[in-house]
This record gives structure tokens, sequence and C-alpha cells, in this order.
């Protein structure tokens, strides 16, 4: 059986505004997608399989709170994702469809909670995130620790990737993490740093930057990745920087997918980036030396994940049997 889990575990039939912190800003209109952004509703028996299985697990899914085009297809094969420590973040960025907030306390049965379910789906690799926590002293470091720990006890042979937030002003937080050793270490940069302010206010893209590299600092071993979303107004020089800065880090991942506006209260799209656009962006990543690259419109951070880390482990592979 197949792979990715992102897993929200949030109550639903609240009456709470979900994005408080945007209800008087002024609407942005949803602009009509292109062709080759548009996907079909999914009528695949296994689908419903496992939108049942989440139910009936009372799993609530960012694949549905994230209104993710890849739905039907994940589904589909039995692919979801893992958002750990409750469904309220304490961000506010302008992409983000995550209800915006004071998050609850901990669950501390969690971990084994998820251990659980990766073992009954009889996952091969499973993905991991979280809202941001900067509530709690060390951002959630411990709890991501803990659910690495109770996923390789009950599943050893699966692996492991994790979607972090930054740590911001979080110290020793990330050294937690890493300790944990996840097979996979992820940290979405999400823009250029000249959209920061207005698209990732509560971030800081050298905290990230300095994130990415402290990883492979810690341990070589770890793969690292980061995600870009395209079309919110960045230029193509601005992209090739990014790139650069990410590969002085030595992250070995990139992925670029089309940022899709969620609500009329989020960042516009600026423009809709062609298919033939991203064929050129990943040209550009494979040149500048990263191991794997994920670059097309529905690219997302989780997509296909099981089948691109056997081809990032294999990359690697390669690439030491060249330097020896």
């Amino acid at each position: 059986m197949s792979t990715r889990v992102e897993i929200d575990h949030r109550k639903s039939g609240t009456s709470r505004l979900r994005h408080p912190e945007k209800a008087h800003r002024p609407d942005n209109p949803i602009a009509r997608k292109p062709e080759w952004i548009r996907v079909k509703a999914p009528n695949n028996p296994t689908y419903h399989e496992t939108r049942t299985l989440m139910r009936d697990n009372k799993l609530v899914t960012v694949c549905e709170e994230a209104a993710c085009p890849n739905i039907g297809e994940c589904w589909s094969q039995r692919h979801a994702t893992m958002m750990i420590m409750g469904e309220i973040c304490t961000r506010a960025c302008a992409f983000c469809n995550v209800s915006t907030g004071l998050p609850n306390p901990l669950d501390e049965g969690e971990p084994e909670r998820v251990a659980e379910a990766v073992a009954k789906l009889g996952l091969r690799h499973v993905v991991i995130t979280s809202v941001d926590r900067d509530d709690l002293a060390d951002g959630g470091a411990r709890h991501f620790a803990r659910v690495i720990a109770a996923i390789r006890a009950t599943s050893p042979d699966t692996t492991i990737e994790i979607l972090t937030p930054d740590f911001l002003r979080k110290d020793k937080a990330l050294e937690v993490v890493v300790e944990a050793r996840p097979d996979v270490f992820n940290h979405n940069l999400e823009t250029v740093p000249r959209l920061y302010p207005t698209i990732r206010p509560g971030a800081r893209y050298y905290q990230s930057m300095r994130l990415l590299d402290r990883v492979k600092q810690l341990d070589p071993s770890i793969f690292t990745k980061s995600g870009l979303m395209l079309g919110l107004g960045e230029e193509k020089m601005e992209l090739a920087q990014v790139m650069d800065d990410l590969r002085i880090a030595d992250v070995d991942f990139i992925t670029m997918g089309q940022y899709l506006q969620p609500t009329v209260k989020h960042a516009a799209v600026a423009r809709f980036v062609t298919p033939e656009e991203f064929e050129e962006y990943g040209t550009m990543a494979r040149v500048k030396g990263f191991l794997q690259i994920s670059s097309s419109p529905l690219t997302r951070s989780s997509y296909h994940a099981d089948t691109d880390f056997a081809q990032l482990r294999e990359a690697r592979n390669m690439r030491l049997k060249e330097i020896l």
C-alpha cells in the first residue's frame, strides 16, 4: 500500500470565524483557472473509502482544509498527510487557508494515534506537518520528536518526512527534531524574500534559510527539501537567486507549484504560470544541482512524496558513485 499521510486532527461543527485577521480586508476576486489547472471531481471508489476511513478515525485532512486540487488523485491511492498539534495556527499568512487564532493545548495522546494510523494504513512513507505553534516554548519540536519516535516503534520500515514551521526564536528546538532523525526534513520558503512582508508576514526568509542549512550541519544524512508557490508576483531572477540560496544550504529537493487563492480574502493570484515555464524552472533547478525537482502547476509539497523519496535516495546513491 502507498504513501503520504497528512492528517489534521481538527474538530468540525464550530461557528468560530476561520480567518478573523482577514475579515476586514478588501475582497480579491478569484480568477478563473486555466485548463491546465482544472481537475476532475473525485469519483474513484477508493477515494470514498479513504474519506470514510478518515471520518471513522476522526481524522481531518489538510487535503480538504487547503482545498488541494490533487485530493481526488491522492485519496484514490490512499495518500494523505498528517497535520499534528491541532487545527489552529498562530500565524496569518496571506496564502494559507488554515484557521488562525489561539490554539488548544497539545494532545498528549496524539503521537500514539498517529503511529496507529500509519500502521493501520500500511504506509511505506508518511508525511507529517503541523500548524505554527508560536505559543509553545519549543514551537512544538518535542511533539514532532514524539510522533517520529512513535512511528518508528510501530512501523520501523516506514520512512518519515516532516514539514515543519520555522521555529522562529525557539532556541534549540531544531536540534530536538533533528535528533529524532526523520528521513526527510522539509521546510517551505513559500515565496521570494521581496514578497515576505505581504505573503508571509510572520516569517523571516533568512530564518528559514538558516533552518535548512543547520539541518545539514547537524546531520548530513537527512535529506532536506523546500517548496515555492509561483504566481504571486515573483520574477524569474528572484527565483534563480532563491535556488542559489537553497543550494548554498545544500538543500536536496525543491518543489514548485502554482499558488491558488483559497478565498476572496486571501492574496490574489498575480498570474497563472504556464506548464512550459514550470518545465523551464525545473531545468534551471536541475542545472543548479538539486538531487530531485518537482515543478508543475499542480505540484504541492507532499505530492507524490513516496515515489519522490525513492528517486531522491537513488539520485544520492548515483552521485556518491560518481564521486567515488
